[in-house]
């Protein structure tokens, strides 16, 4: 294995997404289009961490926005459950021709006192996450990420649950949780012993200890994340921003079929 070209008696596997050369996780800086050393990071902009780096996360603003937004308008209808049947993922409407299902369920949220923990806590673990990611990756690969991650949850609700009536963010939040894993694991941390690997093993211990919980859905919405982290760090490697955004597509795709397939 490379050892960093600043540390020589650290062995590393990332590589400057500008000039190629292996740097340790010390000489790491995140930056939209990859990891870089220290002197490139320094050519074009000031030199930051993923914990300094505290730019706008507009798509992460806007996703909790829009959740939110459905949430209460969903609240103030005389008939909240037309808007369920119309939007909420559930396999056999898919199987008839509903697709957008696969999206606008990832969007909704059940109404009610007893539910507003679910809501409150998606939306939480989105605010936490986006703030890490997207300053490390840009708005746009943030974005292919959640709705890449959002399409994998619900490609596994349907294929463990078909015919359940499935609605939430957990799906894509679940992926955001396994690509900062990816991207933790990429600098040389292991991602159990931080924050990230605490939340992904209570969250995935609490899908199976907790009723009405769509275990498919945040284990498909893992895997995708995890799937798009080593897509995008890959394309860093190679230095080809493109291949991830061919990669989020090809993903999605496969998402997508699979859940018409099962439906």
């Amino acid at each position: 294995m490379a050892t960093c070209y600043r540390h020589p008696s650290r062995e590393t596997g990332v590589s400057c997404s500008s000039c190629g050369r292996p740097i340790c996780p010390d000489c790491m800086t995140p930056t939209p289009v990859g990891m870089r050393c220290p002197e490139c990071a320094r050519q074009r902009t000031a030199v930051r961490t993923m914990s300094s780096t505290r730019s706008e996360p507009r798509v992460t603003v806007a996703l909790i926005i829009a959740c939110v937004a459905l949430y209460f308008a969903t609240g103030s209808l005389s008939n909240p459950d037309k808007l369920y049947f119309d939007l909420a993922l559930f396999g056999p409407a898919v199987a008839d021709g509903d697709v957008w299902r696969l999206v606008t369920g990832g969007f909704l949220h059940a109404i009610g006192s007893s539910n507003i923990f679910h809501i409150l806590f998606n939306m939480y673990l989105l605010w936490l996450l986006g703030n890490l990611l997207e300053p490390t990756l840009g708005s746009a690969r943030f974005a292919a990420l959640y709705f890449t991650a959002l399409l994998w949850g619900s490609f596994g609700a349907i294929l463990v649950q078909p015919d359940a009536v499935t609605v939430g963010a957990s799906g894509a939040v679940f992926g955001l949780m396994g690509a900062a894993a990816v991207e933790l694991r990429a600098r040389g941390i292991n991602p159990f012993q931080t924050d990230i690997g605490v939340l992904i093993l209570l969250n995935l211990g609490l899908s199976f200890v907790l009723n009405n919980i769509s275990i498919g859905g945040h284990i498909g919405g893992l895997v995708g994340g995890v799937l798009v982290g080593v897509a995008f760090e890959l394309a860093s490697r190679r230095r080809v921003p493109a291949l991830g955004y061919a990669a989020c597509a090809v993903l999605s795709a496969v998402a997508v079929a699979g859940a018409l397939s099962v439906a």
